[in-house]
């Protein structure tokens, strides 16, 4: 399995807190098949001045930590990429990095509030040939008013992650919901850890891998965690790889549980 979103690095934002923690979760991420990880410190003017370059050089220093104590862990760069003006000026001179050097990157908008002209955003970023993928949509505390917004954003190209940790109730009822709602809708296109730490975010992504499986069956789930992954490391286009499908259960059922949702 491929983890493309893992806050790894020691001490450079809210993830790892030294070289023992990310150890720590280097053994962890192996033991529960993980053989690639992305390293993703988030990127936030203001709160994390992370950069391309620091990324690179601290990425490429705990890759031979890892190799120095025997862990079969290999390590890709990345960002967790804050919605901010300029993000495109700063992608086009390199600034903050993209997932391995590849047209794809992560970019997290922002969790309680919907930021305006977000679909404008996302657009004027694929015109200029990237491919952002949107981080733990599910979670998003606007995601139920504007749920219609991230089935357009699909529509038109945008990729979605969802937490594995959410599919499994981690993070509470409506993540857990809306993460299944997005993938019996083919809404989802890679699935990662998001982890932190070895706790409480720990780097599992089997358990979140067997109940995506159990919703829209193994050879979907597999496309969430080795084979989307892989194109983005090889920098693919989209089209080089299924786009997700729509169970033949339709939306109908989504509806009525909806509908007996306890917070409506």
């Amino acid at each position: 399995m491929i983890d493309l979103h893992c806050h790894l690095l020691p001490g450079i934002d809210d993830g790892a807190a030294d070289l023992a923690a990310s150890l720590a979760m280097a053994r962890a991420a192996v033991a529960d098949g993980i053989r690639i990880v992305a390293c993703t410190p988030h990127i936030y003017p203001g709160l994390y001045e992370n950069t391309a370059a620091g990324i690179r050089a601290a990425t490429r220093r705990l890759a031979q930590v890892l190799r120095e104590h025997d862990i079969d862990l290999s390590l890709v760069w990345g960002a967790d990429i804050h919605l901010v003006p300029g993000l495109l000026s700063l992608l086009r001179d390199g600034s903050v990095p993209t997932l391995n050097d590849s047209r794809y990157f992560l970019l997290e908008p922002p969790h309680h509030v919907a930021p305006p002209r977000f679909e404008e955003s996302v657009f004027e970023l694929m015109t200029a040939g990237y491919l952002p993928v949107i981080t733990h949509p599910e979670r998003l505390s606007w995601i139920e008013t504007h749920y219609e917004v991230m089935q357009r954003l699909v529509r038109r190209g945008a990729w979605m992650q969802v937490t594995a940790g959410s599919l499994a109730g981690r993070f509470g009822r409506r993540p857990r919901y809306w993460g299944e709602r997005m993938l019996s809708e083919g809404l989802v296109h890679l699935l990662a850890t998001d982890s932190h730490g070895v706790s409480p975010r720990p780097p599992h992504l089997a358990e979140g891998r067997e109940l995506a499986a159990r919703r829209i069956g193994e050879a979907q789930a597999t496309l969430l965690v080795r084979d989307r992954p892989r194109a983005v490391l090889m920098n693919l286009p989209p089209s080089a790889v299924p786009a997700p499908l729509i169970p033949a259960r339709g939306e109908s059922a989504w509806k009525r549980m909806q509908e007996m949702l306890p917070w409506r």
